[in-house]
């Protein structure tokens, strides 16, 4: 049985808690300052409360940080305060730069442990994945903790932030992607057309993320694609919405107008041109 202090259960760190606690092991929850919710999920999932860090910590092997993006840094610095010592693993959404700096904070004495979560919280039939980046011996007790769990663990790689940087990579699809929907449902309505806009998306083949060859075709697409996009934020301010998205990705199309018509660029070509910001 290893000890793991949860920080703190929110929906999916509730989940991961009782995942832990069905696995064998103890889980801790720390009530002080913490809202009733909070407090509940935590009983709920398993967990044993207590009031005080300092001990929840001193009783630990493991601390896993499931919180806000925006907490992960005095969530770590809070840890690092009370001089842990073990494997700290942080499993929030949050970039590869916030990432090193949590390790830099918490260090010296304890590893951290890069973690990234794709899919529902685990439990109820449901199998979510566990990405983990870091020292291998680090990556293997988290690894251990949810041995034939709901929680799938995949190993990318023995550098904290590689991790995040799939979770980052990944989100900048799929939270942008639903954004743009609901902004094209928005339009739409606006102009009396959602019904027809939701049979066009019904028709659609849509495997974008998952088949990055057909990006030389937005590229060699891109130097009549850019002003379209134009035309649309246009419309969106007319329609009085936010037409931020679509004049980003107007300006991303932009770096892309030198490729007209050359459908038979190689995909790392067009890849490394966004990364220059410019077109080669």
């Amino acid at each position: 049985m290893i000890t793991v202090t949860v920080l703190h259960p929110g929906t999916m760190g509730a989940a991961i808690t009782a995942e832990l606690v069905a696995g064998g092991h103890e889980a801790l929850s720390v009530t002080k300052g913490r809202s009733e919710n909070t407090r509940f999920r935590g009983r709920e999932a398993g967990a044993t409360a207590y009031d005080s860090l300092a001990e929840a910590l001193s009783r630990s092997e493991v601390v896993f940080s499931v919180c806000p993006p925006q907490a992960a840094e005095d969530v770590a610095a809070a840890v690092a305060a009370h001089g842990f010592v073990g494997v700290y693993a942080d499993v929030n959404a949050i970039s590869p730069q916030r990432v090193r700096r949590i390790a830099d904070e918490i260090r010296p004495g304890s590893v951290v442990v890069d973690g990234a979560v794709f899919g529902q919280p685990p439990g109820e039939g449901r199998a979510t994945r566990l990405y983990l980046a870091g020292a291998e011996s680090a990556v293997e007790l988290v690894a251990s903790l949810f041995t034939d769990s709901a929680l799938h663990v995949c190993r990318v790689g023995d550098t904290p932030g590689s991790a995040s940087a799939l979770k980052m990579a990944f989100a900048s699809y799929q939270k942008a992607a639903r954004t743009l929907a609901g902004i094209a449902h928005a339009l739409a309505d606006a102009h009396g057309v959602g019904d027809q806009l939701t049979a066009e998306a019904e028709i659609m083949i849509s495997v974008i993320l998952s088949d990055p060859e057909y990006l030389p075709s937005v590229a060699a697409r891109a130097w009549r694609w850019a002003p379209e996009m134009e035309e649309v934020a246009d419309t969106l301010r007319a329609a009085d919405l936010p037409p931020d998205m679509a004049e980003a990705t107007a300006r991303v199309l932009a770096i892309w107008e030198q490729d007209k018509g050359r459908y038979d660029l190689p995909v790392a070509r067009v890849l490394a041109q966004l990364r220059s910001g410019r077109s080669t």
